[in-house]
């Protein structure tokens, strides 16, 4: 009697730990869930180019491979300019901020405010962009402004700039509000400028832009990854409209 006592309480006190505690536990929201409680909107689902299409091109998106995490480009020749895709959506203010991994001697790029139009035959005719190339490993001479982190062809980052080995991960972020802008790359402000000030327009006018007079003009546009010679692969891409 006594063990079949010391049996049943012992069976009791499981029970109620086992009870105890399924009640202290609570699900973690998912990864998906906590960004958008926080204001971001992933742009990525991971497996898919769903919210994404071949810059001024209809039909499935070529040029591009989306598999466990991660959004790649298949890997081009430098003249394959065309093979950049755009947000299906357009933004004006925002912050937007990805993974990236750029592979040996490749070059790409992100712009954002990019009008879709025939008339404009590259992504870069009107989107102010933020630079990614493998600096070290590019095969011949690069001038500063044409460097890693750089508002291409316009302002050049700081002393804060830590970039990564080519074939790791860095974390990049662009901020646009009301026109002040800031590049970030791997937790550092490396650079920030306003846009269509004076300063800024004598810059665009007397520089690689005075032959393309709609760049950085449109206040609202599209975001697009580039494809501009070589690999580069993108993760955790998502936005926080301002």
């Amino acid at each position: 009697m006594r063990t079949q006592i010391i049996k049943r309480t012992a069976l009791a006190v499981a029970s109620a730990s086992v009870v105890l505690m399924y009640a202290a536990w609570k699900p973690t929201p998912s990864a998906d869930k906590l960004i958008k409680k926080n204001g971001w909107v992933s742009l990525f689902d991971g497996k898919t180019t769903k919210g994404w299409h071949s810059y001024n091109k209809t039909g499935p998106v070529a040029g591009w491979e989306a598999k466990d995490g991660v959004l790649a480009s298949v890997e081009t020749s430098y003249e394959a300019t065309n093979a950049d895709i755009v947000s299906d959506k357009e933004y004006t203010n925002f912050e937007f901020a990805w993974e990236w991994r750029i592979g040996k001697g490749s070059n790409s790029g992100v712009m954002y405010h990019v009008v879709e139009d025939a008339k404009y035959p590259t992504t870069f005719t009107t989107g102010p962009e933020y630079q990614l190339i493998d600096e070290v490993g590019w095969d011949g001479p690069l001038e500063d402004w044409q460097k890693a982190g750089c508002d291409y062809a316009m302002h050049l980052p700081n002393d804060k700039k830590v970039l990564k080995p080519v074939g790791e991960w860095n974390t990049s972020k662009i901020v646009f509000n009301k026109g002040h802008v800031e590049h970030w790359l791997n937790g550092a402000k490396i650079l920030e400028f306003e846009a269509w000030t004076d300063e800024w327009n004598k810059k665009r006018t007397e520089g690689k832009w005075k032959e393309y007079p709609a760049y950085g003009a449109a206040k609202t546009g599209r975001i697009a990854l580039q494809a501009h010679g070589g690999k580069v692969a993108f993760r955790n891409i998502k936005i926080k409209e301002l």
